[in-house]
């Protein structure tokens, strides 16, 4: 028991330090970006990571977190029972999932497809009517950068088609943009493509402000290029656990 004790304060007081060390980056960022102070959004992303974690970072204030595997989150979600917390998907997300995701979720990150669209607008419509959901399922659209479909995201060329059937969709809320940058590109470059996309999505969908971009290694050019919410794992978690899925 002591053994325990003294594991977990040692884990608060290393997310803490963490947690400082990340929030003080990500200011640095902004004023070196010349934006207004509190304009990034720090998703902590707990995807392997234990339900005992993400309590340590809710007790730190955090109280927002980013999963990938829906059987994970929604372990994490019944475990923990917050009712303060907004759980993203921020994972590439099977159709056959939507409608468990749709009862904890509070955005899902990953929005690439038609399909996918439709399918979380009727899951999350049936959660709404079942009590089990009290606003509509805010959506990220997944733009890809690279035409890689091993990396999911729907092409730049279809993403104004697949901005306009979300946002017409009772269930879902349209909130923005969501990018990963591709390995062989100059990040940058794709940052700044991403912006240029945003830029137009933001025209036809004024309601679409967020743009989620951004990790561990480079979220200074991702603030840079206008990234509203930047998504960290690394950085604030640790190594990533070994695991067997």
């Amino acid at each position: 028991m002591t053994t325990d004790i003294a594991a977990d304060a040692a884990r608060t007081a290393e997310l803490s330090a963490r947690l400082d060390g990340l929030l003080a980056r990500i200011d640095a960022a902004v004023e070196s970006a010349g934006r207004p102070a509190g304009s990034v959004n720090l998703l902590p992303v707990t995807k392997f990571f234990p339900a005992a974690d993400v309590a340590i970072l809710h007790a730190l204030g955090r109280r927002e977190f980013g999963e990938s595997r829906e059987q994970e989150a929604s372990a994490k979600v019944d475990e923990l029972a917050y009712d303060d917390v907004a759980w993203h998907m921020i994972g590439r997300l099977q159709r056959n999932k939507a409608r468990a995701v749709a009862r904890w979720a509070h955005t899902v990150a990953s929005v690439d497809s038609e399909r996918l669209a439709n399918a979380l607008d009727r899951a999350a419509q049936d959660a709404l009517a079942a009590g089990e959901r009290i606003a509509p399922l805010r959506v990220l659209l997944q733009v890809s950068l690279d035409a890689d479909p091993g990396r999911g995201g729907v092409a730049p060329a279809d993403l104004l088609a697949l901005a306009d059937l979300v946002a017409k969709a009772p269930g879902l809320h349209l909130a923005g943009l969501m990018a990963i940058p591709p390995l062989d590109t100059p990040t940058d470059v794709s940052f700044a493509n991403l912006a240029t996309l945003h830029t137009s999505l933001l025209a036809q969908h004024a309601e679409a402000t967020e743009l989620s971009a951004g990790m561990s290694g480079d979220l200074e050019i991702a603030v840079e290029h206008g990234s509203t919410c930047v998504r960290v794992g690394t950085a604030l978690m640790g190594i990533r656990p070994i695991t067997s899925a």
